[in-house]
């Protein structure tokens, strides 16, 4: 079975390569230490340090495991060199709801890297699908759990 396709912007890339190393390089160790700490205590069928180091280095190894895969299947988006005719990965781009009239600048990433509160939306979420491909000057529909939005695409910028 083929593996996700993970879709990351260089940005992207490299906070998950920095987190990867952050863990096998500090977290790793942090961790044993304190599974080492916790053994000398003595009998650790009751020690609750000891659980707690071994539940967290569990956390830390799953983590590392997923990353890895992460990075291995990475496709890596140039948002360098975007093209900026239509909307694309990596692409920011200028809404406008037309019901109320209110404009939003949203950058469309990858679903790992989504951030709706730093207006990052993924390109699998309902407004990312309806724009991915559009023109500027395009008006789209999005379906969602409260009915119908309709944006207008004001802008198409690279970064």
């Amino acid at each position: 079975m083929k593996e996700k396709e993970v879709i990351l912007t260089v940005n992207g890339l490299k906070k998950l390569e920095d987190e990867l190393g952050q863990l096998k390089s500090v977290k790793r160790r942090e961790v044993a230490e304190r599974i080492k700490q916790a053994i000398e205590f003595g009998d650790i069928s009751e020690n609750s340090e000891y659980e707690d180091a071994k539940n967290e280095q569990a956390f830390i190894e799953g983590r590392i495991l997923t990353l890895e895969k992460m990075l291995r299947n990475a496709k890596i988006i140039d948002d360098e060199n975007l093209d900026t005719k239509l909307v694309s990965i990596g692409s920011t781009v200028l809404l406008k709801d037309l019901e109320c009239g209110d404009e939003v600048k949203y950058t469309i990433v990858g679903s790992v890297e989504a951030d709706p509160g730093a207006n990052k939306i993924s390109n699998e979420s309902p407004v990312g699908k309806a724009i991915l491909g559009q023109a500027k000057g395009s008006i789209v529909e999005v379906s969602v759990p409260a009915g119908q939005l309709k944006f207008q695409i004001m802008d198409i910028c690279g970064k």
